[in-house]
């Protein structure tokens, strides 16, 4: 008897992918709710929400690139599942993701090299995070293989419509001249 169903580790990296995805989606929204100027108010601190969501996306994106390792049908190579063009299944979509992925790492985790990075070019460096997170999203809706079901559908949008919305709202703050704090 088998150990493990031949779809653990698809099923996993699904899983892990989508956790990723709402998590990711999360953050963003509390990171844009404490970085700027929206509320007339200052909102309550974030930080310790704002790191655990953080990373709680990183753990879910090593656990859904690396459970892929194991799946019988994709068969990826450690290259496929982490350098961006390498893999030939869904070429674009995959190279978003991987970029993406990369990304959300390396931004989430220079938050703890952000007294050696120095505290304003890592608030610069910082801002790239909205474009990985659409990076992500991107993959998500782009290659997922649940992108068009209702469920999840529902599930990511919970998450990411406040998160877009924050996010337009502070591009146009900061398109309009208006203060926005980073």
């Amino acid at each position: 008897m088998e150990l493990l169903g031949e779809h653990t580790f698809w099923i996993t990296s699904r899983a892990a992918g989508t956790s990723a995805l709402l998590c990711s989606s999360a953050a963003v929204a509390v990171g844009l709710t404490m970085g700027g100027k929206l509320f007339r108010r200052r909102p309550p601190d974030l930080r310790a929400v704002h790191e655990a969501l953080s990373l709680a996306t990183i753990v879910a994106l090593v656990v859904h690139a690396v459970a892929l390792l194991g799946d019988g049908y994709l068969q990826p190579s450690v290259a496929d599942i982490a350098v961006p063009f390498v893999s030939a299944y869904e070429r674009w979509w995959m190279a978003t993701g991987i970029v993406g992925g990369w990304m959300l790492i390396l931004l989430g985790l220079s938050y703890y090299a952000r007294a050696r990075i120095g505290v304003q070019r890592w608030r610069r460096l910082h801002r790239l995070t909205a474009l990985a997170w659409l990076l992500g999203l991107a993959h998500a809706l782009g290659q997922g293989t649940d992108a068009a079901t209702a469920w999840f559908l529902v599930a990511v949008a919970v998450p990411t419509l406040p998160a877009l919305a924050l996010l337009v709202a502070r591009l146009t703050a900061r398109g309009s001249g208006a203060p926005v704090r980073t």
